[in-house]
């Protein structure tokens, strides 16, 4: 076969081996994810994280685990949804070590956008470089399908599948390439849901 005259890295995460997170670790994980949260800047005053907070499937890579997370609270003028992840380093042997957190909230909310198909969220965790300037943006994504019968998720680039995970309790983690660099116009990451029969259920870009 001739050269790849797009050679860009496919698949480049673990599939999720744990699931969502639950029991003591899940503990561990919302004591850094709190933290996270009581230190934003621009937090409203009195707001912090629900003791209930939505985890989602973990995705490995960088030598990382990824777990994506979300929680509502109550803000002075209305309802919030505070999100992010935290990360950390699994020896072979032993507890995870040095977890890291980052966080961020926002009142757009997915009740509120009755044409919405996917609940998104996204954060930038690494760059690719491919050759002659070439680059994109390793992402990770995370989110809830609002149409029935999801069963699984893909990322796409273009047509070109890169990264796809089932659905688990109404949750879905990618991790995949986006804002693909010099390769004429930048192409951006398609997440799309798909039914058990592999029809198309929904498809939305981070950047609707």
């Amino acid at each position: 076969m001739p050269p790849n005259p797009r050679p860009i890295p496919h698949f480049i995460a673990d599939s999720t081996q744990e699931g969502i997170p639950h029991g003591r670790f899940a503990e561990r994980l919302g004591e850094a994810f709190r933290k996270a949260c009581a230190e934003l800047a621009d937090l409203p005053s009195g707001v912090e994280a629900a003791e209930e907070l939505e985890w989602f499937p973990e995705r490995t890579w960088g030598g990382r685990v990824w777990v994506p997370c979300a929680a509502r609270t109550d803000g002075p003028e209305g309802t919030i949804e505070l999100f992010g992840h935290v990360s950390y380093a699994q020896p072979e042997e032993g507890e995870p070590t040095d977890l890291r957190a980052a966080a961020d909230f926002t009142d757009v909310l997915a009740e509120d956008n009755p044409g919405w198909k996917i609940d998104l969220n996204d954060e930038v965790i690494g760059r690719w470089r491919g050759e002659n300037g070439r680059a994109g943006a390793v992402t990770l994504v995370w989110g809830r399908p609002l149409v029935q019968g999801a069963v699984a998720a893909t990322a796409e680039l273009e047509l070109e599948t890169v990264d796809q995970e089932v659905v688990s309790d109404g949750r879905f983690t990618l991790l995949a390439l986006d804002a693909l660099e010099g390769y004429g116009d930048d192409i951006f990451m398609q997440v799309k849901l798909w039914s058990r029969r592999a029809q198309e259920l929904a498809s939305e870009s981070l950047y609707a």
